[in-house]
């Protein structure tokens, strides 16, 4: 753990479902549609949930289980996608003083890092009118590896000419922590999102109870 002080951050990078959006019911309504549609039985809420994080690939292989085979899978992937792209706005929504707060830190460079792929992550932002506060945005598609590989977040730390004990990267989910500790980037950890976090083996620097919470960790006077 980082000794993280006041003003010392001059860059953030944020994870999107469950940071900075709360995706939650619409991945797990498009995951049971999915198996409905495979004809297979609906995962409890709590399971699904704990698949999120990883990516779609993943999160759909897990809700099939060992048992899937590769066409299947192929299959219930396209399914989920179309799905949820035709859903991704039923119930989802920005947590309540996410605006607020990226308009505070609107002069600070910004992105965001998810697993998620990155058109449907794109479409969001713009439908809630945030993606014009990072400078980029990219996905789980967008590289070669997904996080806790920190390429993306390397990359992303060139574009926005930081130095990674400089940045900070905030997140729901021990994934997040991970990518920040690969990529030599602090890390801050939400309170309310619902990513799957072992705190005691994967500790971040800093929690917070809102995302303004990071707020006086950020260089610049923004009260």
């Amino acid at each position: 753990m980082t000794d993280l002080k006041a003003g010392s951050v001059r860059a953030l990078i944020f994870d999107l479902d469950g940071t900075l959006i709360d995706s939650k019911l619409d991945l797990i309504h498009s995951v049971n549609a999915m198996l409905r549609e495979l004809g297979r039985g609906e995962l409890k809420e709590e399971t699904i949930s704990a698949y999120i994080g990883h990516g779609a690939p993943k999160l759909v292989a897990r809700a099939l289980g060992e048992n899937g085979a590769e066409e299947e899978r192929q299959r219930a992937l396209d399914f989920f996608l179309r799905y949820y792209e035709s859903h991704k706005m039923d119930t989802t929504s920005a947590y309540p003083g996410v605006a607020e707060t990226l308009e505070k830190l609107a002069s600070v460079p910004m992105a965001v890092l998810t697993n998620k792929p990155v058109r449907i992550s794109v479409r969001i932002l713009d439908a809630m009118g945030l993606s014009r506060y990072f400078r980029a945005i990219y996905g789980g598609n967008s590289f070669l590896t997904k996080k806790p590989d920190p390429l993306g977040a390397r990359t992303i730390l060139r574009e926005l000419g930081a130095e990674p004990g400089e940045a900070l990267l905030v997140g729901d989910s021990e994934v997040d922590v991970q990518t920040a500790r690969n990529a030599g980037m602090m890390a801050a950890a939400v309170n309310y999102g619902f990513g799957v976090h072992d705190r005691e083996a994967h500790p971040a620097d800093i929690y917070l109870d809102k995302l303004g919470d990071v707020i006086p960790f950020v260089e610049g006077s923004f009260r």
